[in-house]
Parts: C-alpha cells; structure tokens; sequence
C-alpha cells in the first residue's frame, strides 16, 4: 500500500480533497502552505495519519482562496481564528487566520507527504507553529497532547532544533 493509498483509506478519500486544495490554490497563485500535522509528517522520521488539514494563506489573498475554493466544491465556515472546510472526504480543513502564522508562506518549501506534492512550513516555522498550538489553553487537552508529541518527533528526528525549545516545553518534553 502506497503512502496516497494509506491516506485515502484513513481518510475516506482525502487525498482527492487535499489534491484539489492545492491544484485550486495553485491555479490561483495563492501562496500558501501546509502547518501542522501534515508539516510534522514531513519533518519527522515517521508520519502519522491525521484527518486535519491544517494551512495559511499570504496575507491578503484568503478572500479570493476561501472564494475559489468554495467555487471548487468545498463548504466554508468562518470562525473567530479560522475558516473550516469541507470537501467530499473526512478530512478537516482548517486555514488559520493567526497573525503569526502570515509569514510562513514565504519561507515554505516543496514536500511529498503521503504521496502528495504540497508546500510545508519551514523545520523552524513547523516547530514554532507546534509550540503555539501546545500552548494555546483553550485547545482541547488531547489536541495539547498532540501537539507535545509532535514537537517531541521534530526534536528526535531534528536533535538541533532542542536548544529552539522554550524551557516551559523542554521541562515538559522531560516528565
């Protein structure tokens, strides 16, 4: 089984929607790129599956993204720090609105997760983006988790990126 194949299966098909994100995107001359779970799986040694799809939109541009995204089949929903949508699959698609998030784009590099050619958060904007999330009281304790794990699988496959640590995370990381 393929790595598109294996994503597709836990997804119900998320990979046609992750595809058709990125092609929309594309077409349109979007800069954009993926953070999160799917930047994790790039970074580290092993990928896990994941249902999110979580990215940023260059300032600027998420008006004419969510629009053209929309006009390609997905459902939208506008929210305080995000816009969620919704393709054909299970996949969750979450296009942060954060700020902090709005130069990640322009550091982005080219990656093949799952099979999928995309643009992934730079290693360092990767792990920020990760503590952030981990930092972040009103996510739900098992997304903190998560994100703990996650950053815990930068630093082992990415020994350096541990003197990046802050010392809230690197104590925790120990426990």
């Amino acid at each position: 089984m393929t790595g598109r194949q294996f994503y597709d299966w836990q997804t119900a098909g998320g990979g046609g929607d992750v595809l058709l994100l990125i092609e929309t995107l594309e077409r349109q001359e979007i800069p954009w790129c993926m953070i999160g779970g799917l930047a994790v799986n790039h970074w580290a040694e092993e990928p896990m599956a994941t249902a999110d799809v979580d990215l940023v939109i260059a300032t600027g541009k998420m008006d004419q993204a969510v629009q053209a995204l929309e006009d390609a089949g997905f459902r939208a929903k506008r929210f305080e720090w995000s816009i969620n949508l919704r393709g054909r699959s299970k996949v969750s698609v979450q296009i942060s609105t954060e700020s902090v998030y709005q130069g990640f784009p322009e550091r982005a590099i080219p990656a093949d997760v799952h099979g999928i050619l995309m643009r992934v958060a730079s290693l360092e904007d990767t792990l920020q983006g990760k503590v952030l999330a981990w930092r972040d009281s009103r996510r739900r304790p098992s997304k903190r988790q998560k994100d703990l794990l996650d950053i815990a699988r930068l630093v082992e496959a990415h020994p350096g990126l541990a003197s990046f640590l802050p010392a809230d995370v690197t104590d925790r990381l120990r426990e």
